[in-house]
C-alpha cells in the first residue's frame, strides 16, 4: 500500500491538544476508507461503523447522550474506548444523518476520544435534513486523489522524487533526468490518482486493466445520481459527467453540453457535480488582489474533472493509443496538460482548506486573452500558464502582466527549469516587464517550496 502524504495531516490531528472530531471530504473512491484503515494502526483500540454496511447502527444516536453511544460502541464492537488511545471512525454517514450533529457532543463532552467521520455526497445530505453541521466544534479534512509525487512513490522510484524535492534554482538537470522524469508522468495522467486504478498498474501494468477500474468508477458515479435527491435533473447529470470531460480548458458554454436542456438544469447539475468533488469549477477572477475568490464572475468558468485518469478514459479513446500516440500532453489540444495540472494545484492546497482554483479572461473585440489559472503566493497574485510542448506563444500572459504590472509569471511546459526576463509592449494595454519562471510539468506539486526559494535567492 502506498503510504498517502494525507496520513502526515492525520497525525497532526491526532497530537492537537484542542482536537475536533474530523470530517473527511472527497469524491467516492479516493481512498477515505483506506486512509483511516491505515491511520487506525497507530492507536491501541479502533472502532469502525460502515452505515453503508449496517444502516441499523443509525438507531444508536436517536438522542444526544454522547456516553450511551459510546457504552452502545463498545458493547456492540467489544472494544473499550479510552480516551487519547482510541479512534472510532464512522464511515459513510449519509447513511446515517444523526451522526453529523452528534459530533459536537463528542467535542464538548469526550474531547481526548478521536473521532473521524467521512462519507460521499454530505451537501445533498444537508439539504434534504433538518439540521446543520456543528460548525467551530468539527474541522475539515479534503481528500483529494493520489498526487504525482505519491505515484512516483509506489513505482519505487524514491531517488528520482528525492532528486526533484531537492532541486534549487542553482543547479540544473540533466536531459537524461528529464526525459525519465517526462515519461513517468505521460503513464501518470492515463493512470491518474485514484488508488485502485494505481494499486491496478502497480499490479499489472496494463492499461486495459486500468481502463477497466476507470469504467467501474465513472459507473459508480453514475449510478449514485438517484441520491441527489428530486432537486437535479438526472438527464442533466447524465450529460455533464459525459461530456465535460471533452470541454476541459474551455470556457463553459451550455450549449456545448446540451441544446436541449435549460441552462439553468445544466447549471444545478455541475454545481452538484462539483459539490460531489467529482468537478471542480474553475471561476474567472479580476485578480486585483487577494482573496483571489473575492471577485469571481459566477457565470464564467471553466471545468476541472477529478481525476486526469478518469479524463483520459473518457475521451472515448483506449489508454494504449493514447499512450502510443506519444505525447499524451498534446491531444485534445492539450487539455490533458491543462487537467493535470489544475488538478495538482489543487493538491497542494492544505488539507483542511477547500481546494479552490482560479483562471483570468479578458474579452475585448479582437483580442481575447486567457490565462489559464491564478495562484497566489502571499499577497502577490501569480498567473499560471500551461503548455503541452516546449514552446507555444504567451500573449495572452504578456497581456495579463501589463494590465495587472506584476513581477512574476508561471509557466509549466516540457522543458527544463528557468528563469528569464521579459519586456514586451502589448498593443492598448501597456509594458509588460517580468520574471517569467519556466517548470517543467512534474514539478508542479513542489510549485509553493520553489516559490520559497526563488524568493530567498532574489532578497
Amino acid at each position: 500500500m502506498i503510504k498517502r502524504n494525507a496520513l502526515a495531516t492525520l497525525e497532526a490531528w491526532k497530537h492537537q491538544k484542542k482536537r475536533k472530531p474530523l470530517v473527511l471530504r472527497g469524491a467516492r473512491q479516493v481512498g477515505k476508507t483506506a486512509l483511516v484503515r491505515e491511520f487506525s494502526k497507530s492507536f491501541e483500540q479502533y472502532i469502525e461503523v460502515n452505515f453503508d454496511e449496517t444502516p441499523d447502527r443509525g438507531s444508536y444516536f436517536v438522542n444526544n447522550d454522547v456516553f450511551e453511544v459510546i457504552k452502545i460502541l463498545e458493547v456492540d464492537s467489544g472494544v473499550k474506548c479510552h480516551q487519547g488511545s482510541t479512534l472510532i471512525f464512522f464511515d459513510e454517514v449519509q447513511s446515517a444523518p444523526a451522526v453529523l450533529p452528534m459530533l459536537r457532543y463528542f467535542y464538548e463532552k469526550v474531547p481526548d476520544l478521536h473521532v473521524i467521520a467521512a462519507g460521499s455526497l454530505l451537501e445533498f445530505l444537508l439539504a434534504d435534513h433538518n439540521f446543520s453541521m456543528p460548525v467551530g466544534r468539527i474541522e475539515y479534512c479534503f481528500i483529494n486523489p493520489l498526487s504525482f509525487e505519491e505515484f512516483l512513490k509506489g513505482m519505487k522510484q524514491e531517488l528520482l522524487l528525492d532528486y526533484v524535492e531537492s532541486f534549487d534554482f542553482t543547479q540544473s538537470i540533466p536531459e537524461v533526468i528529464h526525459g525519465k522524469l517526462m515519461k513517468y508522468l505521460q503513464t501518470y495522467i492515463l493512470i491518474g490518482g485514484m488508488p485502485e486504478a494505481m494499486a491496478k498498474w502497480f499490479e499489472t501494468e496494463d492499461f486495459i486493466e486500468v481502463q477497466r477500474v476507470h469504467a467501474s468508477i465513472l459507473q459508480t458515479y453514475e449510478d449514485d445520481f438517484n441520491k441527489y435527491g428530486k432537486r437535479i435533473n438526472t438527464e442533466a447529470l447524465k450529460i455533464c459527467l459525459k461530456k465535460s470531460p471533452k470541454l476541459i480548458g474551455e470556457k463553459l458554454r451550455y450549449t456545448n453540453l446540451d441544446r436541449d436542456i435549460t441552462p439553468s438544469s445544466l447549471n444545478k447539475a455541475l454545481g452538484a457535480l462539483s459539490s460531489a468533488r467529482v468537478l471542480s469549477q474553475v471561476f474567472h477572477s479580476d485578480a486585483n488582489g487577494i482573496p483571489l475568490g473575492a471577485e469571481i464572475n459566477h457565470k464564467k468558468f471553466k471545468l476541472l474533472f477529478l481525476d486526469s485518469g478518469l479524463h483520459s478514459s473518457s475521451l472515448s479513446l483506449r489508454l494504449t493509443d493514447l499512450h502510443e500516440a506519444g505525447n499524451i500532453m498534446m491531444v485534445n489540444s492539450g487539455a490533458c496538460s491543462e487537467q493535470y495540472v489544475g488538478q495538482q494545484l489543487l493538491n497542494t492546497e492544505p488539507y483542511w482548506q477547500k481546494p479552490e482554483l482560479y483562471y483570468w479572461h479578458r474579452e475585448k473585440k479582437g483580442s481575447n486573452s486567457e490565462v489559464d489559472y491564478l495562484i497566489n503566493d502571499g499577497p502577490k497574485v501569480l498567473p499560471v500558464e500551461v503548455k503541452a510542448g516546449k514552446t507555444g506563444t504567451l500573449r495572452s500572459l504578456h497581456t495579463f502582466m501589463a494590465s495587472k504590472t506584476g513581477t512574476l509569471a508561471i509557466r509549466f511546459n516540457a522543458d527544463l527549469p528557468s528563469i528569464t526576463d521579459v519586456n514586451v509592449s502589448i498593443n492598448q494595454v501597456g509594458n509588460a516587464e517580468y520574471k517569467l519562471l519556466s517548470l517543467p510539468l512534474y514539478m508542479v506539486g513542489h510549485i509553493r517550496k520553489l516559490l520559497k526559494n526563488l524568493s530567498a535567492i532574489q532578497t
